[in-house]
């Protein structure tokens, strides 16, 4: 008997990290090119360091589990796959059709769909200009999709791919498929998280400035005070893939949904922090390479398709964000360290 287990690819990063906590203990496969740290992986059936490009490993893995849902995490983020965009699209592409090749083998296997929720990204979107942004309002699924990097490339593509295969797959062979890939995504804002360090997103300047004000160290904002875009604590991230993961197929019209939970400016980001570090020392001085990419990004998403069909709604807005996870959380984690 093949155990029937969860695929988590990208497993030790900051979605993968808090997600593994919240999913059954002893459920879940983890992938990742790091070893899992110990209190992770023990909450874990079993644990692989491994690449989402070797197809052999993944061959081994259609063979040896029964995988009933993946969550698709590993990627090469935004900054870095800008630094190297030829690699970001091999991770970034090839290793999300690697996966949904898998899916689409259990799927066969198992004689029924195979869920496959995948984080997408504010990067798909590019608008073309800071009067185009101040004027666009809260910016839905379909609108401004002319990404600026790699990485918004990447994920907009792989979300074309999702539905592909989810709806459209070898449409033309003598022999249609009985079971396809059950994809579903989330367009995810800026993602701020007090468990894990940022780990290249252009959009990372939020919970660097908190962990340096946390630290004692002095903090240098990579965009201009003004800089608009949207965020979201790091448990409603979970909260929203598991939503959309639990959620009836026939109760949903669409592959890719935007989620949301506050816009707050950089300034408005220091003042809060500057509140609880008040000897905190943090100045702006905007790359503007980055700042051009940030300023393509909407101020503010729609995402009232997702309120509607699979009952979204954050539990943290931006006052409960710092003061009831971001500040207490990440203040406890400096003090930890400077206790050991």
């Amino acid at each position: 008997m093949r155990k029937p287990v969860t695929l988590i690819t990208g497993a030790g990063g900051e979605i993968g990290h808090e997600l593994i906590r919240q999913l059954p203990e002893g459920s879940v496969l983890a992938i990742d090119i790091r070893p899992l740290e110990k209190s992770l992986a023990e909450r874990c059936y079993y644990t692989m360091v491994g690449d989402i490009l070797d197809t052999n490993l993944l061959e081994r893995l259609v063979s040896e589990y029964e995988i009933t849902a993946i969550y698709h995490l590993a990627a090469l983020l935004s900054t870095r796959a800008e630094y190297t965009p030829e690699a970001g699209h091999r991770v970034n592409v090839q290793g999300t059709i690697n996966l949904l090749h898998l899916a689409i083998e259990q799927s066969r296997w198992q004689g029924r769909s195979v869920k496959f929720i995948f984080p997408s990204s504010i990067a798909v979107y590019g608008l073309p200009s800071l009067e185009h942004k101040a004027n666009a309002g809260r910016v839905e699924e379909w609108e401004w999709m002319l990404p600026t990097t790699m990485y918004g490339c990447n994920k907009l593509y792989c979300e074309h791919l999702g539905r592909y295969y989810a709806d459209y797959y070898r449409q033309l062979a003598a022999e249609q498929e009985r079971y396809s890939v059950d994809f579903r995504s989330v367009r995810f804002p800026g993602l701020i998280s007090a468990e894990t360090m940022p780990t290249g997103g252009t959009s990372d300047y939020a919970p660097e400035m908190i962990h340096a004000a946390a630290s004692g160290k002095p903090y240098a904002c990579f965009v201009r005070e003004d800089t608009v875009i949207p965020f979201m604590a790091m448990p409603d991230a979970i909260k929203a893939l598991s939503r959309l993961a639990n959620a009836p197929r026939e109760s949903l019209t669409q592959r890719i949904y935007n989620v949301t939970s506050f816009s707050p400016s950089a300034g408005q980001l220091r003042e809060k922090v500057l509140a609880a570090f008040p000897d905190a020392d943090i100045t702006f001085q905007p790359d503007l390479k980055r700042q051009g990419i940030v300023d393509t990004w909407p101020a503010v998403l729609e995402d009232s398709l997702a309120r509607r069909e699979w009952g979204w709604s954050p539990d943290y807005d931006f006052e409960r964000a710092f003061s009831g996870y971001l500040i207490p959380t990440i203040s406890r984690r400096y003090a930890d360290h400077a206790a050991s």
